[in-house]
């Protein structure tokens, strides 16, 4: 059984101080990692040759994400807030080193998703110390606040990031890491006391650890699986999908019978915790369409460089950090936050189906529309989320609901680059043998169709170069031949991509459906009831 009094920290004025200043720092590396890493990823793809597996640079590294959300977000509880930053910081540093050395982009996955335990990780443990801070009414406006070094990232983390790749190279981009998360691991130790209470023993919840490793593993891996070499019916996929259901089936007994679970039954129990958390999973899924792909569509259907897609993406980003800041105020204020997200979702929603318009003939102006109404939408969702899931549930678990809550949404990171990615890769295959000029293949070989002709050509210039020289050679019907073929791969990577932006749309619709059913309950109303 749990202390009947939970473990508190002693947070001075000396503490606050310094722990929001490091707050706001591994906050804003963190925001600057995911909206860099955005914009260069594909040419980082194209540069170390990994179109074929984009998709699983981001799904891996949700998956590693997702189930170290949950583990880190209850250790916290448990063993304090500072040992867990520490270690996060220090997983996401030796990611960057290693994404450094990356030579092959299967080494550069493997470096990231390491990285990604430290990520991962930091939401959840920044959010649960400011909960240990602030009482709920206070608290909206730290957690708002929060949003201003995200703003900061968003302003130049997808700028910087396209630079780095356009320019002096996507290596130097983790370069920049390093000092911020050096700076962090130095200064957590005087802004974020230990743990107060060290005579409690606790339990490890081991089974529900490794079960749900186990499950979330198998459950992204197999339905990541190449749909071409491993269709649904195959064996390989239905074994991981069978040993993911039994493993989450013996998952949520374990937590029901366990003294310390990672994901507490009351946590799950909770339906304005699981309402939020499901509409925002959906949500998750459907803007990966948005965050995974339209860079993608920029740099590849338009043909703009990396640079001004980044710039193009800063407006969504900026918004999405800097709304939070007016949001945790009112919060505070009118204890109201139903509108909020009826607002929020609906502006997702409607500039969803506006990404469906976009064309290779589409103004960037039509872009940035999209991109800044997109970040004005979802501006208010994190901040209300976190105030929402922290005032519902007791105060010894704000650890476990938080990183319950981002385990639900990195799942739905994981998952949907699978689901997206096969969509993509369907609809684009489908699309380039009915462009693709005929006879091709024999004029220029088969082997130069299947090295060259592809959608990496269109985001790596070398490849460009090249597929444009081995065209040259065959005189004037050969450069006609070219352009022939360079109209039919952006046709159908438009039509890949098309897709994938439909089912963002309805996931988002979805969404929207679910989360006007939350229960409303006045921000502060159940602090006083820290074990209920």
């Amino acid at each position: 059984m749990p202390p009947e009094q939970p473990p508190q920290y002693n947070y001075d004025r000396r503490h606050i101080v310094i722990g929001l200043v490091v707050l706001f720092l591994i906050y804003g590396t963190m925001a600057y990692f995911m909206q860099a890493l955005n914009i260069a990823r594909p040419k980082i793809a194209a540069d170390l040759d990994g179109m074929s597996i984009y998709a699983w640079s981001v799904s891996i590294a949700g998956l590693v994400g997702a189930f170290v959300t949950l583990i880190f977000g209850k250790l916290s509880d448990i063993y304090g807030r500072r040992i867990m930053l520490l270690i996060s910081i220090a997983f996401a540093l030796a990611g960057s080193i290693l994404s450094i050395l990356s030579t092959t982009f299967v080494f550069f996955i493997i470096a990231t998703a390491i990285g990604s335990v430290g990520i991962g990780a930091m939401m959840p443990l920044v959010f649960a110390v400011v909960g240990d801070m602030f009482p709920p009414v206070e608290r909206s406006k730290w957690v708002g606040m929060l949003q201003l070094p995200m703003g900061i990232a968003a302003l130049f983390g997808p700028a910087l990031g396209g630079y780095f790749a356009d320019t002096a190279g996507w290596r130097y981009f983790f370069w920049s890491l390093l000092p911020l998360l050096i700076l962090s691991l130095i200064l957590v130790p005087f802004g974020v006391p230990p743990l107060a209470h060290r005579g409690t023993k606790y339990k490890i919840d081991l089974w529900g650890c490794l079960l749900v490793i186990v499950a979330s593993s198998t459950t992204i891996i197999g339905i990541s699986l190449d749909g071409v070499a491993y269709p649904w019916t195959s064996a390989p996929r239905i074994s991981l999908l069978g040993i993911a259901l039994i493993s989450w089936i013996f998952f949520f007994r374990v937590e029901y019978s366990v003294e310390e679970p990672i994901l507490d039954p009351l946590v799950l129990r909770n339906r304005c915790f699981n309402t939020v958390v499901v509409a925002s999973s959906f949500s998750f899924f459907g803007q990966m369409g948005m965050m995974m792909y339209f860079p993608m569509f920029l740099q590849g259907v338009q043909g703009i460089s990396a640079t001004i897609s980044g710039w193009i993406f800063t407006p969504y980003g900026v918004l999405m950090a800097f709304v939070g800041v007016p949001v945790g105020f009112m919060l505070a204020r009118y204890r109201r936050y139903k509108w909020m997200y009826i607002a929020g979702f609906g502006i997702l929603t409607i500039t969803m189906f506006c990404v469906l318009l976009l064309s290779e003939d589409t103004p960037i102006l039509f872009s940035v529309i999209v991109s800044t109404l997109a970040g004005l939408g979802l501006g208010a969702i994190p901040t209300v989320n976190t105030m929402v899931i922290q005032n519902t549930v007791p105060k010894r678990l704000l650890g476990a609901a938080m990183g319950a809550s981002f385990f639900c949404m990195m799942m739905a990171l994981a998952v949907a680059p699978a689901i997206l990615g096969t969509a993509e890769r369907t609809a684009y295959a489908k699309a380039l043998a009915a462009s693709i000029p005929d006879g091709l293949d024999q004029v220029v070989g088969e082997k130069t169709m299947a090295s060259r002709v592809d959608s990496q050509v269109l985001l790596s210039k070398p490849d460009m170069t090249a597929l444009e020289n081995t065209f040259k050679q065959m005189g004037e019907e050969g450069e006609a031949l070219f352009h022939q073929t360079v109209d039919a791969l952006r046709t159908s990577m438009l039509a890949g991509l098309r897709s994938v932006f439909w089912i963002g749309a309805i996931l988002m619709l979805f969404s929207f459906l679910i989360i006007i059913t939350v229960p409303e309950i006045p921000i502060g109303s159940t602090e006083e009831n820290p074990d209920s």
